[in-house]
């Protein structure tokens, strides 16, 4: 067992963590970064394909002040829009190109290759290729690597935050604030728990994809910081937002894999089962390149009014581009040639997935949460920028913008010494009960977790359908709470544990909010 102080714990990476890590670093604080995986590439920003905005040719930062409240479905945080609209555009050029090398796509003339998306009324989304996000988190981690003061820790998954309130034995404490001092961790390969004290702790530990059905997340996105900071104490808000990106690679199997929104930035349209355009039935205005909510619950619709499967997005002969095809979606080219799909003679058939959770932890204007001593950035975070619907690649530029700011702010946080020697190390129960250690019975709760989101809790919603949902997830929690608190702990349990919480959160949200808004969808 170990117990551990750091002046800053990073809870996850992507570009929002590892952001905060660097800005925390820079400073001169020890910085601790974990993550549940082996690999700290592996993460939402690593498979985001489409861009980053910025600002383009006869743009400005009140035009896209307007598209990102617009898109938001009139919540968005006004004050979280104007930082990031103001500082965004900048942090890309100087923190990502200039101090972290990050490569965007060009044009021959040396100029960069800005690209549109949906919802978007100007063509300012930076691109390396179709695989940004994976451009950017390697070289952060690059950057890190060189950084002495930052130790990054794999296979270490966090369990719950350390609190003054929770695990002090010192009684006195709870006339006081409530202070996250860190995080009780496992060592996924040994199986001990780990205390890593800290003066600020920052979670980036992503958004919730592996409670649906159908995602386009990785599978390490089940939730963990959101469900840690409720049971903590601190907020949690728009917990019914969840954004289905409208095209992911339909394949019998499921593949996940997401077909990028700059397709049709790039002039791909959507086609039905017959082979018609549909989308000027729902999107007189903005057709193929609609906000994703609309475009989602359109193919929703044709798929069920022709009891298909999917539809298909057709961009071989609607192509728009100045790169050839194959040089400007490289990875989804590659992909879809595995499963037999040429993309510059043929269209690709597509299928709505969860894609990204527009609520989360509360937080202010640096990414401090409601809990004294925690900072939230990144997808499992809520500045409110998002409101009730993300704009194409302004997840990114939220992740930059809030780490940036978070990494500052928390290494600016005092010194928690005093508290530190009364925290108590993790109490493991005393009678484990192994012989119930049994790993179909973690894969049949989230297959019941997913299928029950995905039908219930999904694209579009009904009273009846959240209602039964509210009791079928509560049932469930029951029931994984009591099997994680009488057998050993492992990753896979805590995962579920937070996965569960954080459905049940989703689900009471929505049924409480009965307006349509954004990708919150009520059916009368």
């Amino acid at each position: 067992m170990i117990r551990e102080k750091t002046e800053v714990l990073v809870i996850g990476g992507g570009i929002s963590g590892c952001t905060a890590a660097i800005k925390a670093g820079d400073s001169g604080k020890s910085v601790l970064m974990i993550t549940k995986t082996s690999d700290p590439m592996e993460s939402n920003t690593r498979y985001a394909q489409g861009g980053i905005v910025a600002l383009g040719e006869n743009d400005s930062k009140e035009i896209l002040y307007e598209d990102i409240m617009r898109a938001g479905a009139g919540i968005s945080n006004p004050l979280a829009i104007k930082i990031i609209t103001e500082e965004g555009p900048r942090l890309v050029f100087d923190f990502l190109i200039h101090e972290i090398g990050v490569s965007f796509s060009k044009n021959e003339d040396g100029s960069y290759n800005y690209t549109k998306e949906a919802a978007h009324s100007k063509k300012r989304v930076l691109h390396h290729y179709d695989m940004t996000g994976f451009e950017i988190q390697k070289k952060l981690l690059e950057k890190i690597k060189t950084i002495k003061n930052i130790t990054i820790l794999e296979e270490f998954t966090a369990i719950d935050f350390i609190t003054s309130h929770h695990s002090s034995e010192n009684p006195l404490l709870k006339y006081r604030n409530n202070l996250c001092l860190g995080a009780y961790a496992l060592n996924n390969s040994t199986g001990e728990v780990n205390t890593f004290l800290a003066d600020a702790t920052v979670v980036a530990t992503g958004g919730i994809g592996k409670l649906y059905q159908f995602t386009t997340n990785p599978e390490c996105a089940t939730g963990d910081g959101i469900s840690m900071a409720y049971r903590a104490g601190a907020d949690v808000t728009n917990m019914e937002y969840v954004q289905f990106h409208p095209t992911m690679l339909y394949t019998e199997e499921g593949s996940g894999f997401l077909i990028s929104e700059a397709v049709r930035g790039e002039g791909g349209r959507l086609l039905n089962k017959s082979g018609e355009e549909f989308m000027m039935k729902y999107s007189p205005e903005w057709k193929d390149l609609a906000p994703r909510d609309k475009v989602t619950r359109a193919i929703y619709n044709e798929m069920a009014k022709s009891e298909s499967s999917h539809v298909y997005l057709d961009v071989a002969h609607y192509y728009t581009g100045e790169m050839n095809i194959h040089s400007r979606f490289p990875g989804i080219f590659e992909e879809c040639i595995k499963h037999k799909i040429n993309i510059e003679k043929e269209p690709i058939p597509v299928v709505p997935a969860e894609h990204y959770f527009c609520g989360g932890i509360l937080i202010d204007e640096w990414g401090k949460t409601t809990l004294p001593g925690l900072f939230a950035v990144g997808e499992a975070s809520c500045s409110g920028v998002h409101g009730a619907n993300r704009l194409a690649s302004v997840s990114l530029l939220e992740g930059l913008v809030f780490g940036v700011r978070a990494g500052i702010a928390s290494s600016k946080t005092g010194k928690q010494d005093e508290y530190f020697p009364d925290i108590a190390d993790w109490i493991y129960p005393k009678n484990i009960n192994t012989t119930n250690n049994d790993p179909l019975l973690i894969i049949q709760d989230w297959n019941n977790l997913k299928t029950t989101m995905w039908n219930y809790v999904g694209i579009i919603r009904t009273e009846t359908r959240l209602t039964r949902a509210e009791s079928d997830l509560r049932n469930l929690h029951s029931r994984i709470t009591d099997y994680y608190r009488n057998t050993n702990l492992t990753k896979a349990k805590i995962e579920l544990r937070n996965g569960i919480l954080a459905a049940n959160l989703i689900a009471q949200a929505a049924r409480r909010n009965r307006r349509s808004t954004g990708c919150h969808y009520i059916e009368e």
